[in-house]
């Protein structure tokens, strides 16, 4: 018997240094292929007047900045008392900041391609310190994975007299710069950037597509259940006075910036809607009416992307169909039930399919309404409207508008319908778990129940791997197939007519039809 000591790791020992352009920082190893390196601010600490200006540069340090842990975020409440994702807030100053998940640290050959997530919450929540955005599973296939935070609320989004508008995209293009100056030392590949997110980060993707500011940041986008909707100046600035009133402050910048946060995160949530856009429909009708109306893809939030001429010069749909980042390859889908919570009682099932008949709907498309109803539950009509309201019909109108700017070609859909076995239903936030490969992580059984499926998981997860790697999907496009989607459904498969209502929907209610 040999007497030689065999070392021992603890699986977490001391990833090698790194130099960014404003110093070095030292992450760890989660595991043999991938090391996490996080809390790397982007900008400077978005404190007293710089709350409301547009990010400024970091100051470069000296030394070694230790990278093992998550970093202050722009989050200092939770979206609500109960959260489907595990997105903890956390305290300090430097709030801009973003972490990076990589198999190849220090290595500028690798040239591995780049995933940047940007979190959900309605653009006043959320946060990028989420064990269900670790990006391992990503490493594992050989791609770099950064999350980034970005300005909220009021601060992110509010209007204040003498500032800029959309603070909170203006340091996601920060962030993004920062990938294309830094993420070659951590292995990544600076023309390969794909953008993606959920919910706001999804419509922040969006934004960012339709954005002169962005250009050239990134080669492909991936947008999951996003809010398609964006305000006016007019509409900001109205719930900008209102807040500085309630608050007793002139509505400047030299006002606000004297304002601490608690008393701007106290107000803030209680004037965060748009009053003359509707919250969403009651009705087959009303829904329908709200199209007509130019309500698509709709939400009253007030905190919002703004058209405000420079950082969005029009709406994202408009400049898809100008020709905008016609470049840049788009995967896009929704989760089939998103909002449709049980509410007993507040409309009926044959009155919605006569009034969709009225409207001009066919018998295919108004059955493929029908079916989702039976398959959820009738209690979840009213929800099912409001998911098409709020979700579905944005990913068909954003898809025609694509097609129209000659980026048909580059435009996939996707359709999540996988059942949780906690909420009968696919819900809001459902197939994060699976783009992440993260089904073992302890909330995920609260959210979607024990056990589930591993393989839909590789197919998910596998799907946006190819489109980050390789730009493109083997799958028909937009281009092909105008209602189609790649679903996810116990399996994968493809489903011609899996947008089929929504776009009848779109169709009827277009202002300029094709």
């Amino acid at each position: 018997m040999s007497n030689t000591q065999v070392p021992q790791y603890n699986g977490f020992g001391e990833a090698p240094v790194v130099m960014t352009q404003t110093g070095a920082v030292q992450g760890r190893w989660q595991n043999a292929s991938s090391a996490e390196y996080l809390g790397i601010p982007f900008a400077a600490a978005p404190v007293g007047r710089l709350r409301f200006l547009a990010p400024q540069a970091v100051e470069p340090w000296s030394g070694i900045r230790s990278a093992i842990d998550y970093g202050p975020t722009p989050q200092r409440r939770p979206f609500g008392p109960v959260s489907t994702i595990p997105e903890p807030s956390i305290a300090g100053d430097s709030t801009l900041n973003v972490n990076v998940f990589t198999p190849a640290p220090r290595d500028r050959r690798a040239h591995l391609p780049v995933l940047v997530w940007i979190h959900g919450g309605g653009y006043f929540a959320g946060s990028p310190s989420s064990s269900w955005y670790n990006g391992s599973g990503f490493n594992a296939d050989g791609i770099v994975t950064v999350s980034l935070s970005y300005r909220l609320g009021f601060q992110g989004f509010g209007w204040v007299d003498g500032a800029p508008m959309n603070r909170g995209l203006l340091d996601q293009i920060a962030a993004l710069e920062w990938v294309q100056r830094n993420i070659e030392e951590f292995g990544g590949d600076p023309s390969r950037v794909t953008i993606a997110g959920q919910s706001a980060g999804a419509g922040s993707a969006i934004s960012l597509m339709g954005s002169p500011r962005a250009t050239g940041l990134f080669r492909a986008a991936i947008s999951e259940s996003a809010p398609s909707h964006t305000i006016t100046v007019s509409q900001a600035e109205t719930v900008g006075r209102a807040l500085a009133k309630r608050i007793g402050v002139q509505p400047s910048l030299d006002a606000w910036s004297e304002v601490s946060e608690t008393t701007i995160l106290d107000n803030e949530r209680e004037l965060n809607n748009v009053a003359d856009v509707p919250a969403g429909p009651s009705s087959a009708a009303d829904l329908v009416e709200l199209f007509r109306q130019g309500y698509a893809g709709g939400s009253n939030l007030a905190y919002a992307p703004v058209i405000d001429g420079e950082v969005l010069a029009r709406t994202p749909k408009e400049s898809f169909s100008m020709g905008a980042s016609s470049d840049v390859s788009l995967l896009m889908g929704s989760v089939r039930n998103e909002f449709s919570f049980p509410a007993p009682g507040q409309t009926d099932l044959q009155e919605a399919q006569s009034q969709f008949r009225q409207a001009g709907f066919s018998d295919g498309a108004i059955a493929q309404f029908t079916s989702e109803v039976h398959r959820i539950g009738a209690d979840r009509l009213a929800g099912q409207l409001l998911t098409t309201y709020m979700f579905r019909a944005g990913v068909a109108e954003t898809a025609k508008m694509r097609l129209s700017g000659g980026a048909g070609s580059k435009t996939w859909l996707y359709d999540f319908a996988q059942t949780s076995s906690i909420s009968n239903a696919s819900m809001h936030c459902d197939e994060i778990p699976y783009v992440f490969d993260v089904l073992g992580d302890p909330k995920v059984a609260s959210v979607l129940g024990h056990g589930p499926s591993q393989s839909l998981a590789d197919s998910v997860h596998g799907t946006w791997t190819r489109l980050i790697a390789d730009g493109e999907l083997e799958q028909p496009s937009v281009n092909d197939s105008p209602c189609g989607a790649i679903q996810f459904l116990g399996s994968m498969r493809y489903d011609s007519e899996a947008y089929r209502f929504e776009r009848e929907l779109i169709d009827a209610t277009s202002h300029t039809q094709e």
